[in-house]
């Protein structure tokens, strides 16, 4: 139970332990009731009670705890429970520590500990802490040692502080010797070195350095100016920033002195009274960046000479975009001078238009150093905008860092003409072949409808001429097509053949009237034609003039409306034959003008493409007359205002046409031939047969050159028709086996094929062939050789 109010507890003072020992039950307590305590004891619990700074009492055998409101702060959770328990059981974690210093304590032996570590357990687990006390001994009334007095601190928090600087100190250390620029310390007027890190040891070749004079351990430095500028800070007290400072330096074991570029400040330092007491150091060695740049200098003088040879426009800017320098043909073609363009000077010579994505895609690459690349218009003297290609390459020294950029402005303006000149002709063509598959589809339609008709229909007489009237017409518009094809690609190439002669362009025009005058009269057009009284001769190719005419007047024709007007004009002036031919039709828009002669140029359509064509024959006429040396233009006031096509030819110097004479007849035979068709294809074989068969021919198919070879070991007919282009062995080989047999000697060979140029034709002639017909072939052609044999 709780023991009474003692009349000694109440002298403890008004403290929280103490007013707890005024109501603490002794009762379990060693020490017993305080009013039975020694006078000793009394005094010292109530001196401890009444500091302020952390102290306990060990009395007793047990060594029983009293401690005071300072000490509370250190016992944490073993506060109150602590209060007159023995001290073993209170401090059981550390008793083993502290064993022996109790025990000199008790012997009588004072001691002093400072920041002694102990692990506690006071808050429920294990802790590092530090203390610094003193224990002292407590006699009794008979100068017995009855207990023990401390006075104690934690300095837990100072431990570790001390602790982190120290590491901090350490980490500062390694890092200053560590820095990758040179840093070092020189005290007093001497500059002994206090300090320098590893970076200045390798720059001075790793010399024994702290405690040592400057000008002991760095002698080759005297004369270079550096102890100069040591003494003048160290007089003035201002510091001295260099840069790339040259300074010859000695490298042990070397002997030879080596030329290195620093940069350095000497900053002053001062004592607490502020004199200067030494020179703190630092700085890079910057040796390789200088060298770097020094070499830059001379490499940029080779450039700025060579990109002054070069045609292109050629400049140099600073890391950050600013431009530094202008070859001479960048001023020669913006008419500048440099204090116009110097800095972002040159946005004015772009157009306004562009320069926010240039300058955007300049700015990026900046920041990026990815190559720059790009195209844009550039103002030149006259005020023209030309695009240039503009490629700008960053120069980086060998640590990869951007020095400068290099660029280049190369003129494309013409060649992004051309391209777009390209691109249309590309577009052109893609049209054309979208036309030509249309023009060969529809022929191909009505020659299918007649072959089924042919088929399935009963064999009347008039259906079936009205069939083969049909395929006829299709078969003739699908050659036309094909025969305008293959001039195209005979005059571009140069193979056509040109007869020159005189020709009378009167009856130029009058052929090629004659030729469209069936499609002039089914669109009831109005034709009407002024040829001049004098006579208008040229040289060149009668035929190939009239197909001239004939494809203006067909153009004319297809694009005036029915019921129109078409006039066709000769006249002569001025050593040159002029031939306008002037329609009423739907006219020529304004932009297709330039192109109204190239290949496949056409005017747009409507699907269902009426008018047809393939967009060759202007193409041609152009073609032609050039090889006439001569010319051809169209004007037009724009759509459905009608159109005017012009030609002129040089007039011939001598002024006259030369008789015609009259081809002899061919000669003509009657009676049935034995012939022999070989081609590959099958259908065509079977409808040439089955021609011929009409005609009162006999016939006798093969499909393969071997297996008419051996045919002929039965028996030889009187003529053979041979298509060329045959799998295994072509028409020319079996030709020239059929040549090397005695008794076809007198065969005649007709050649079948889909190439008629000159070559082809020598060709075939070189390999036995009498005659050369192209596909499709012209059937009144075949009749009349076959006639001729005899």
């Amino acid at each position: 139970m709780n023991s009474p109010s003692l009349h000694v507890a109440d002298n403890f003072g008004d403290g929280t332990v103490a007013a707890l020992m005024r109501t603490h039950d002794w009762s379990q307590s060693p020490l017993g009731h305080p009013d039975t305590w020694p006078q000793v004891l009394r005094t010292v619990v109530t001196l401890i009670l009444n500091s302020k700074f952390p102290m306990f009492l060990a009395w007793g055998p047990q060594l029983a705890l009293l401690y005071n409101d300072a000490y509370v702060n250190l016992l944490v959770n073993k506060h109150p429970s602590a209060l007159g328990r023995p001290f073993e059981e209170v401090w059981s974690e550390i008793w083993n520590d502290i064993t022996p210093i109790v025990e000199q304590a008790m012997a009588g032996e004072s001691t002093y500990h400072e920041n002694l570590p102990l692990t506690l357990k006071r808050k429920g687990y294990e802790e590092s802490t530090w203390f610094t006390f003193s224990y002292s001994s407590i006699y009794d009334e008979n100068g017995t040692v009855a207990g023990m007095y401390c006075a104690c601190t934690e300095t837990t928090q100072q431990v570790l502080a001390t602790r982190q600087r120290k590491n901090e100190i350490e980490h500062l250390r390694q890092l200053f010797q560590q820095a990758p620029g040179i840093i070092a310390v020189l005290r007093g007027k001497d500059y002994v070195f206090e300090l320098a890190n590893d970076a200045y040891q390798r720059l001075v070749g790793n010399r024994e350095l702290i405690g040592k004079k400057a000008r002991d351990v760095l002698p080759e430095i005297e004369g270079q100016g550096l102890f100069e500028l040591l003494d003048s800070v160290f007089e003035s007290g201002e510091p001295y920033v260099g840069r790339g400072i040259p300074v010859k330096l000695r490298r042990p074991p070397a002997e030879e002195l080596e030329l290195y570029y620093v940069d350095f400040i000497y900053q002053p330092i001062r004592d607490a009274s502020g004199q200067i007491t030494g020179i703190f150091i630092e700085g890079s060695d910057v040796s390789e960046a200088v060298k770097a740049t020094l070499a830059l200098h001379e490499s940029e003088q080779h450039l700025r000479q060579l990109a002054n040879s070069i045609p292109h426009l050629a400049w140099l800017a600073e890391p950050d975009g600013q431009i530094l320098w202008f070859n001479n043909r960048w001023y020669e073609y913006t008419g500048t001078t440099e204090e116009q363009v110097t800095g972002w000077k040159w946005t004015e010579l772009h157009e306004p238009k562009y320069l926010p994505m240039v300058l955007s895609t300049y700015k990026r690459c900046l920041q990026s150093g990815e190559t720059f690349e790009l195209s844009f218009p550039l103002r030149s003297a006259s005020g023209e905008y030309r695009t240039f290609f503009t490629r700008a390459t960053p120069l980086r020294d060998e640590a990869g860092k951007i020095m400068q950029w290099l660029g280049t402005n190369t003129d494309i303006h013409d060649i992004e003409n051309v391209q777009k000149e390209l691109q249309a002709a590309n577009r052109r063509k893609d049209e054309f072949l979208a036309m030509l598959a249309h023009e060969l589809r529809n022929p191909l339609a009505p020659i299918g409808t007649a072959a089924e008709l042919l088929g399935h229909s009963p064999a009347e007489p008039s259906l079936v001429k009205k069939a083969s009237d049909i395929i006829s017409r299709q078969v003739v518009h699908m050659t036309g097509l094909v025969d305008d094809l293959l001039d195209v690609s005979r005059v571009t190439r140069g193979l056509i053949s040109m007869q020159m002669k005189p020709v009378d362009l009167a009856k130029v025009i009058e052929d090629a009237i004659e030729q469209v005058s069936p499609l002039i009269e089914q669109k009831g057009q109005r034709l009407e034609v002024r040829i001049s009284h004098q006579q208008a001769i040229v040289d060149g190719d009668r035929s190939r003039l009239t197909q001239v005419v004939a494809n203006i007047l067909n153009n004319a024709n297809r694009y005036t409306p029915a019921n129109g007007h078409i006039q066709v004009t000769l006249t002569v002036d001025e050593g040159n034959c002029k031939i306008t031919i002037q329609d009423n039709g739907i006219g020529i828009e304004a932009k297709l003008i330039p192109h109204i002669f190239d290949h496949f140029t056409q005017a747009e359509r409507s699907p269902d493409r009426a008018q047809g064509g393939l967009g060759l024959g202007l193409a041609l006429v152009k073609s032609l007359l050039e090889l006439h040396n001569g010319s051809a233009t169209a004007e037009s006031n724009g759509l459905n205002q009608g159109s005017l096509f012009t030609v002129l030819l040089p007039l011939s110097l001598s002024c006259k046409e030369p008789e015609i004479t009259e081809a002899p007849p061919q000669k003509s035979i009657d009676g049935a031939l034995d012939i022999m068709i070989v081609d590959d294809n099958v259908d065509a074989a079977q409808m040439l047969s089955m021609l011929l068969a009409i005609q009162g021919h006999r016939t006798q198919i093969e499909h393969r050159g071997p297996a008419a070879l051996r045919r002929l070991e039965h028996a030889i007919p009187q003529a053979m028709v041979i298509d060329i282009g045959m799998p295994e062995m072509d028409g020319y080989e079996l030709a020239q086996r059929i040549r090397a047999l005695p008794r076809a000697a007198n065969t005649v060979l007709i050649a079948l094929t889909g190439y008629g140029h000159s070559e082809d034709r020598n060709r075939s002639k070189l390999a036995g062939f009498d005659y050369h017909l192209v596909k499709p072939v012209v059937i009144k052609d075949l009749t009349a050789i076959l006639k001729d044999i005899e």
